[in-house]
């Protein structure tokens, strides 16, 4: 049997270890989650409101407590752990409320007495999650999930089993039946054995292009539906008539989202040659201020990157891409001492075939790329495998509306604003970003049997 163990990133100390679950033991979680499933899928849309609402209220009342979890086991900034719980919150209760409208059955006009689509749900749903978001990303697939009527078992990250856990436990605490939802403390190499059961019948999962090839191969191969949200590589337009202070604020802050460990974080600043210099001296002077330091202090703004390892990694992007011909005008250095930090930085003279240009830095480094003009801006855009997110600085409405709507290739594109998911609104992106929906009318009915009935 695995065991996981919690690496403070902060400090690099194991803090505690987890027991995992063996295939048999998984296995037999599996079964009893369908055999809870069978009872739940017959409850009406008030129970599951009812226990819904009570999950958003319980991670209210223990929001410091997960903050201090998520800062200890991933090195989220206390801030930001509360604002994550606070958003799982707000999303418990935005699917309490409306997902009985969202599942209304339809009235079809045919020749028949009636004819009409209902939503029914699926079954057990695999949730393959991550560590950047460690409740976020669960809840935004849970909520809608289980008040859809279905049930779910969790393959968390490894680094996260306190997390995975604790999501459990609210769920429990809420009063939704034991073992709808599960935590499965198992591996990757598991979670092929996991597909193969029959009570399985479709695989989430929120990760890295490789992660979510792997699971699309497994799950195909099963005809097991999938909704898959992968990396992005997020352009952040600057045209010539932006508010170049509201811009580079707003840019550093979407750049510093989660310490840079973010899918929808921006990515590349591609900004019009008449306002570059002037933009990248506001973004720099506001990298600066920034505060780095131990994620359990109240005024940390950017804490340690969640491994040792992937600190390492983006090192080495940021010194592949300086010998390419980047320049690095701030940062780029790995601090001495212990813990897994790494500085805001960034990066000017970015091109083509340096990896600050071409792949997803995954930490607080900023790619600011120059361009002609707003055709140029948009072609360096969309030349990407990615397509999750976007967005367009211009003082001209119309022009940046028209650019968001038509003409950058994303899942979603927002103007004068930094991306940010909404349980109001669809997420998700195209190509290697992945594919399906989540959030909104159109992520609860990703995992339901839109079912025809007709009555002669």
């Amino acid at each position: 049997m695995s065991e996981y163990q919690v690496i403070n990133p902060a400090t690099g100390a194991v803090v505690r270890s987890y027991p995992g679950h063996d295939d048999a033991q998984a296995s037999r979680l599996i079964k009893q989650t369908h055999q809870v499933w069978q009872r739940w899928k017959q409850t009406d849309f008030a129970e599951r409101s009812e226990k819904m609402r009570a999950a958003g209220k319980l991670l209210r009342e223990r929001a410091s407590r997960y903050a201090e979890l998520m800062a200890l086991e991933m090195g989220k900034p206390l801030k930001q752990g509360e604002t994550e719980i606070e958003k799982c919150a707000a999303t418990c209760d935005y699917y309490a409320e409306h997902a009985q409208h969202f599942l209304r059955s339809e009235p079809i006009e045919t020749e028949a007495r009636k004819s009409y689509v209902a939503y029914r749900p699926l079954g057990v749903v695999l949730a393959v999650m991550p560590w950047n978001f460690p409740f976020w990303q669960v809840f935004r697939f849970v909520a809608p999930a289980l008040m859809a009527g279905n049930a779910g078992v969790l393959k968390h990250a490894s680094n996260v089993p306190g997390c995975a856990l604790a999501i459990e436990d609210v769920l429990h605490d809420a009063g939704f039946p034991d073992g709808l939802f599960r935590t499965l403390l198992i591996g990757s190499k598991q979670v092929e054995k996991v597909l193969d059961h029959d009570e399985i019948v479709a695989a989430t999962l929120t990760g890295s292009v490789g992660a979510g090839k792997a699971i699309a191969a497994l799950a195909g191969a099963r005809l097991k539906k999938t909704v898959l949200e992968l990396g992005g590589s997020d352009p952040y337009l600057i045209l010539e008539d932006a508010d170049l202070d509201q811009a580079a604020e707003i840019c550093v802050s979407s750049r510093l989202i989660n310490s840079g460990q973010s899918c929808i974080a921006a990515k590349r600043f591609i900004v019009l040659d008449q306002v570059h210099d002037a933009f990248v001296e506001r973004f720099v002077a506001n990298m600066q201020k920034k505060k780095l330091g131990d994620p359990m202090a109240p005024d940390t703004e950017v804490g340690p990157q969640a491994r040792s390892d992937l600190r390492d990694e983006l090192h080495q992007q940021v010194q592949q891409s300086v010998q390419k011909g980047a320049r690095c005008v701030l940062g780029g250095e790995v601090p001495e001492g212990v813990g897994a930090y790494y500085p805001p930085t960034v990066l000017v003279d970015v091109k083509p075939g340096m990896p600050a240009h071409d792949d997803e830095l995954f930490g607080p480094v900023a790619s600011i790329i120059r361009a002609r003009d707003e055709a140029e801006a948009i072609q360096i855009a969309n030349g990407t495998v990615f397509g999750l997110g976007a967005a367009v600085f211009t003082r001209d409405q119309l022009r940046g509306q028209r650019i968001a709507e038509r003409e950058i290739e994303a899942g979603c594109c927002f103007v004068n604003a930094l991306v940010k998911s909404d349980p109001r609104l669809p997420f998700g992106g195209l190509r290697h970003s992945g594919y399906g929906r989540e959030l909104s009318q159109h992520g609860i009915r990703e995992f339901v049997n839109a079912k025809t009935v007709y009555v002669a």
